[in-house]
């Protein structure tokens, strides 16, 4: 018994040492703009945009649908400009 609680506990104190990872999504714009994001919540409603989880990819029959616009800082792709938030 003591031995599994050392083993619980060791893994447990291992796994505070880990570093955290920012939490990410994914972002994609009606026009099938997509970038990653490390902070979503500046993005309003009215920006007509959806947040992904960070593991979300479109399916196969999407690659016509969706492409790759990354960009560095806060903003937001529309209509084929990067659009900064303040």
């Amino acid at each position: 018994m003591k031995g599994v609680l050392a083993t619980i506990l060791g893994a447990a104190c291992a796994l505070t040492l880990l570093p955290l990872t920012a939490s990410a999504a994914i972002v994609c714009n009606h026009e099938g703009d997509c970038w990653h994001a490390r902070e979503v919540d500046h993005y309003r409603p009215e920006f007509g945009l959806v947040v992904h989880p960070d593991n979300w990819r479109w399916a196969d029959h999407e690659h016509d649908k969706y492409r790759w616009r990354e960009h560095e800082g806060r903003g937001y792709w529309h209509e084929g400009h990067w659009v900064e938030i303040h």
